[in-house]
């Protein structure tokens, strides 16, 4: 096993250009997120990691982390954990549709690799079940040796984690249908237990026989007696929340921000690790300078002295999906890209989410966004090659064939740029013609202009450069950035599942505020950085 006190370590501290000054406005991220949670026979809390395919195993009196399958690794995006008879960590690898084991000696077997969306993972009496949280989704027992599996029912609307009880039956938890079942597991009708939740996603049992239930919606942690269905709210943390272990009889619960947060009894929580970003993608400031970060589930405005407020999440009114790319609009409105493949114009305050495109046919992996100075709206689809443009509903194409295009801006006599992270340069775009700009890139993606100069995030050579769009000079302001994987990682993709359009990643944004203020999103770290030039006479 690696030893790890955070979830990225780069191979040096980040070095400015004379005259700039670094401040991170957030602290990095110990976890990629935090989803399945099993206690270990060791006593420590093992945590399944979906966005940065990692499992960690916690000590939850020390803090203390430790990498069990790193990021890179044979593992990818693991949503739940269970140990099986003689040891071996079984995992659920939510969007390559897998069951995994892992040995004590770090090698992993797939079980199985046909379980699209698979999810909730429990062994009873040396016996494996599994689910898939998708609409249509199977509950299932596993032949350990690859055989086929008993499928003991079909058609659920998107199960999650799940644990026998003890009466002996399998309790499992659907968001869909907000409500928690169970079934013996040979055979048999489900019954209903409970209903009316608050989007239940994990189902674990206390040393009292009652279930303890993770709502994601509402944030609440729910204690139902499964006998006389009274039920307890044991504790509110915020919407988000995953799944739960018991240590001894300490709760633990998960939530999307990687925050592992011990429940104490009478409302009072203990955090065990702090809460943060997950994957910080595109940035965008408004008209008055306030700084407004998406980060997949979430969308935060950051605020000097208080830090990230959450403006909208997966379960809030209105959300428009998974945000990639973003770009204020006035109003409290935000222009996005999604992962399910659509435009949209999102006003978080009043939850109005109007599609701009994509509705009926979503593009293939929506980046970066800009407004043009004319109003259209244009975007990088990355799936495709493409930059298209958008105006009252109608979609044409600006620039095709490029590779891998991922960040979009605007020059200062509207010249459209396209970050071209396959070609490792950037172009401008007009009408047919696209031209190189700057080239000799690794993996440029975000980019912005201000005041005749543009700015490359290449999260490939980790650098910030400035490019003097008149002279086509180039200063580099930042190397050593905690942006992309880390060294020497290739992290494999993250395969598209519905509703999602295509593979999952990442996209280290960049943007800047009215007083010059670059903002550079960490993706690899899970932080939010500011770069400043300096006043020469302060």
């Amino acid at each position: 096993m690696v030893g790890s006190e955070a979830r990225y370590t780069g191979a040096a501290p980040v070095g400015l250009a004379e005259g700039w000054s670094l401040d991170r406005l957030t602290p990095p991220s110990r976890l990629f997120g935090a989803n399945g949670l099993r206690t270990g026979p060791d006593g420590r809390v093992y945590v399944a990691q979906v966005a940065g395919s990692q499992i960690s195993a916690l000590d939850v009196d020390t803090g203390e982390l430790e990498t069990v399958s790193a990021q890179g690794g044979d593992v990818v995006a693991p949503d739940d954990v269970d140990f099986g008879p003689l040891g071996d960590l079984y995992i659920t690898e939510y969007y390559d549709g897998r069951v995994s084991a892992r040995g004590a000696d770090g090698t992993t077997r797939v079980v199985r690799d046909d379980l699209p969306g698979a999810n909730g993972i429990t062994f009873h009496q040396g016996r494996l079940f599994v689910n898939e949280c998708r609409i249509g989704g199977r509950l299932m027992e596993l032949d350990l040796d690859g055989g086929a599996p008993r499928v003991l029912l079909e058609n659920l609307p998107m199960p999650n984690a799940m644990e026998v009880g003890p009466d002996g039956k399998l309790y499992y938890p659907t968001l869909g249908g907000n409500d928690i079942w169970r079934i013996d597991p040979d055979g048999g009708e489900p019954e209903r237990v409970a209903g009316d939740l608050g989007v239940p996603d994990a189902v674990k049992f206390d040393s009292q026989g009652r279930i303890v239930s993770t709502q994601v919606g509402s944030g609440e942690v729910l204690r139902i007696d499964p006998r006389s269905g009274e039920r307890t709210v044991l504790a509110t943390i915020a919407p988000g929340l995953d799944n739960l272990t018991f240590v001894g009889d300490r709760l633990f619960v998960s939530g999307f921000t990687g925050q592992i947060t011990e429940i104490l009894g009478g409302g009072r929580t203990r955090a065990v690790l702090p809460e943060g970003l997950t994957w910080p993608l595109d940035l965008t400031v408004d008209d008055d300078g306030v700084l407004y970060v998406a980060d997949g589930t979430y969308f935060h405005r950051y605020s000097p002295g208080s830090g990230l407020q959450m403006l909208g999440m997966l379960f809030s009114p209105g959300w428009p999906g998974y945000i990639r790319g973003a770009t204020a609009v006035g109003d409290g409105a935000f222009v996005v890209t999604t992962s399910n493949g659509q435009i949209a114009r999102w006003t978080p305050g009043s939850g109005e989410n109007q599609v701009l495109a994509g509705e009926t046919e979503p593009f293939d992996r929506l980046y970066g966004v800009a407004v043009a100075p004319g109003g259209d709206v244009v975007a990088a689809e990355l799936g495709t090659g493409r930059v298209v443009s958008v105006r009252g509903g109608e979609v044409t194409t600006l620039a095709a064939g490029l590779d891998r295009p991922m960040g979009v801006a605007f020059g200062a006599d509207g010249t459209c740029l396209v970050s071209e992270s396959g070609a490792g340069r950037v172009v401008s775009a007009a009408g047919s013609n696209v031209e190189t700009v700057v080239d000799g890139l690794d993996t440029p993606q975000g980019i912005v202009v201000r005041g005749g100069t543009l700015f490359v995030l290449d999260a490939g050579a980790k650098t910030l450069i400035g490019v003097d769009l008149r002279s086509r000079s180039r200063t580099t302001i930042a190397r050593d950035l905690p942006v992309g994987p880390p060294p020497g990682v290739d992290p494999k993709p993250l395969k598209g599942l519905p509703p999602f359009s295509g593979p999952q990643g990442l996209f280290a944004g960049l943007t800047a505020g009215p007083d010059g203020t670059l903002y550079v999103s960490a993706d690899a770290d899970g932080s939010v950085l500011a770069l400043r030039k300096l006043d020469r006479e302060g």
